[in-house]
């Protein structure tokens, strides 16, 4: 009977261990989503990201990436993301535009100079200025990831001036900027989500689009819109972000953790990005595209009503005037 309570004891207290063991060894998978293929460059990041949060916070925590729009196109993650049915989320900042105003900045046309330019002030003030404008909305940003030039691109011509793209019917982001920014140009503009647009290409739907090399790669659309014109347009940054209910509920060392090792994962990011544009460059050269350097300038001077329609907040004003006076 004495060996039998022991026995009973003894198997009590392995139990009570391996509970406490996998309480302590608990672990919360955090959803994330993006609409680019496996590979591309922002979902390795964010699962390097994943990574490091794993890491640091000692396996509390891991990041389970759905790339190729599984949870969805871009509008309809960020609905999900402010409601918490979705944790993280890697977007473009053209959709943000309509919401919160500070992202204007960064989505102006010929804002930047380069990218050198463009990853000085976001990494700067001004750029944390502007992700802490997200968290009224209901989402925490975290860091800006790199999107490379946009360019134009079509089934037609080659785009030399804005008079070549008079009439044409160009797919833009759902964002009332892109959408003015294109209609200045002398085109008709086209709000479209991005997994509609190699279609609307191929039907003649639209007749071009604007987009950067990795991403006139991967959506292949290199196949149904052969003349890339040079245009570097936009270079505004993606934005990884967080939905600020999900943010709530973790305690501030883990707050402190998903912050620091969201800003790590840039440098990675940019090392990925850096490395797919040149070779996306390289396979549209090869794929029989014709591509065109174009003279800038007239397009920039296009630019001006929208600068006049979009820069007029006090807030705005300010941004753009820090981000040019950045050297």
């Amino acid at each position: 009977m004495m060996l039998t309570r022991r026995t009973l004891a003894a198997t009590a207290v392995g139990m009570w261990a391996a509970l406490m063991s996998g309480a302590a060894g608990a672990q919360t998978t955090l959803r994330s989503a993006d609409i680019h293929p496996d590979g591309y460059p922002t979902v390795e990041a964010v699962k390097h990201f994943g990574s490091l949060l794993e890491k640091k916070t000692n396996g509390r925590y891991k990041v389970q990436v759905f790339h190729s729009a599984q949870l969805g196109q871009e509008k309809d993650t960020i609905e999900q993301t402010r409601f918490g049915v979705i944790d993280l989320n890697r977007i473009n900042m053209g959709p943000f535009n309509n919401l919160i105003p500070e992202t204007l900045v960064p989505s102006l046309p010929f804002i930047f100079r380069s990218v050198e330019h463009m990853r000085k002030t976001m990494d700067g003030p001004v750029g944390d200025q502007i992700l802490k404008a997200f968290e009224p909305h209901g989402l925490v940003a975290l860091a800006f990831y790199d999107s490379g030039a946009r360019s134009f691109y079509n089934s037609k011509r080659p785009i030399n001036t804005p008079a070549d793209l008079k009439g044409m019917k160009v797919r833009v982001i759902q964002s009332d900027l892109f959408l003015d920014m294109v209609n200045a140009l002398g085109a008709n503009a086209t709000p479209m989500p991005p997994g509609e647009v190699y279609s609307a290409l191929q039907t003649g739907v639209v007749d071009g689009a604007e987009n950067n090399w990795p991403s006139y790669d991967s959506f292949r659309h290199f196949e149904v819109a052969k003349f890339y014109s040079l245009t570097e347009h936009s270079m505004s940054p993606e934005v990884l972000v967080m939905s600020k209910r999900t943010f709530d509920k973790l305690s501030p060392e883990d707050q402190k953790a998903v912050r620091e090792t969201a800003k790590e994962s840039v440098a990675k990011m940019r090392e990925l990005w850096e490395a797919r544009e040149k070779d996306a460059e390289k396979k549209i050269r090869s794929s029989g595209s014709q591509i065109n350097a174009v003279e800038k300038q007239p397009f920039i001077d296009a630019m001006k009503p929208v600068y006049e329609k979009y820069v007029k907040d006090a807030k705005v004003k300010d941004l753009v005037s820090r981000i040019q006076a950045t050297n």
